[in-house]
């Protein structure tokens, strides 16, 4: 999936526009775009569009942000959406492997509750949005076999730190924020699972959501967080490969399956091993021709 649109959970009308979209996915948010108050409501709200949009045909699957383990209201965002069979659940301010593990369980009976198979529903954390959880990125591997992919925040990252801003003047990430991005790359390939870039704040500057996405698929992210639909496009230009990067991609492949005992072959001039063929793996898997 290269797109996550997040739409509040207590809007029927942007969760009907955002159906949309276009987007591969939808988080149905029921932390942060949702007041406090509003909490029981976006529930019923989010409850209500998932047994109606669920298992629509073509349409984007349906993710639901829950609230963070801590806050007690957890059991409650689940109780209220789980027997509508949601694709999947984003765990925001999650601290590392045992967090998963813990929802996983709770998943696991609200499954069996609503005659759901057994860990069918994915999991994606939110995996940075504390100083603390920076230090437990490597201990995604192996938590769960729900794990699907890894995604990073800067914004709740910025204010646990303390930081002014989470970007430079010229509009790039600091430094710290660099770093974080980077680890949570390297904890998305020890765990074998997506890496899924950032939310892009300024909705106004598409070019500068371009240049972010051009940087992303550069880096190895595969998918990108997204808050609102004119963003879609942009993130799918980008996170879909080129014909020219997929016949690449290929020829590598057929190169390789021509003669398996080889080490090295020859392409266009180019000497081609094979961490280049694990790569041209992965680009057909995103365009749907491979396996990663």
């Amino acid at each position: 999936m290269r797109s996550y649109l997040f739409v509040p959970g207590d809007s029927p009308k942007k969760m009907t526009k955002a159906m949309q979209s276009g987007a591969d996915a939808l988080i149905l948010d029921l932390e942060d775009s949702v007041a406090a108050g509003e909490k029981d409501k976006a529930r019923q709200v989010t409850r209500d569009f998932l047994n109606e949009a669920t298992g629509a045909s073509g349409g984007p699957r349906l993710f639901v942000r829950v609230n963070a383990l801590d806050t007690g209201l957890t059991d409650g965002d689940l109780a209220a959406v789980m027997a509508r069979g949601p694709y999947g659940i984003i765990l925001p301010k999650s601290c590392g492997g045992a967090d998963i593990a813990r929802l996983g369980a709770k998943l696991a009976v609200h499954e069996a509750e609503s005659e759901l198979a057994d860990g069918v529903t994915r999991i994606m954390p939110v995996a940075t949005e504390t100083g603390a959880s920076v230090f437990a990125l490597g201990t995604y591997a192996g938590s769960s076999r729900r794990l699907l992919g890894l995604s990073w925040g800067a914004e709740d990252l910025s204010a646990d730190i303390g930081a002014q801003t989470n970007k430079r003047d010229d509009g790039q990430f600091s430094e710290p924020f660099r770093l974080v991005r980077s680890l949570l790359l390297f904890a998305a390939a020890a765990a074998g699972v997506d890496a899924i870039d950032s939310v892009f704040t300024n909705l106004k500057d598409l070019d500068a959501l371009d240049r972010e996405c051009r940087e992303s698929v550069r880096d190895g992210f595969v998918g990108k967080l997204a808050v609102h639909p004119a963003q879609i496009p942009v993130i799918h230009e980008r996170f879909t490969p080129s014909p020219d990067a997929l016949a690449h991609a290929q020829a590598i492949v057929d190169a390789f399956a021509a003669d398996p005992t080889l080490g090295v072959v020859s392409i266009g001039g180019d000497m081609i091993d094979r961490p280049h063929l694990v790569r041209a793996e992965r680009v057909l898997a995103r365009a749907g021709r491979g396996q990663p």
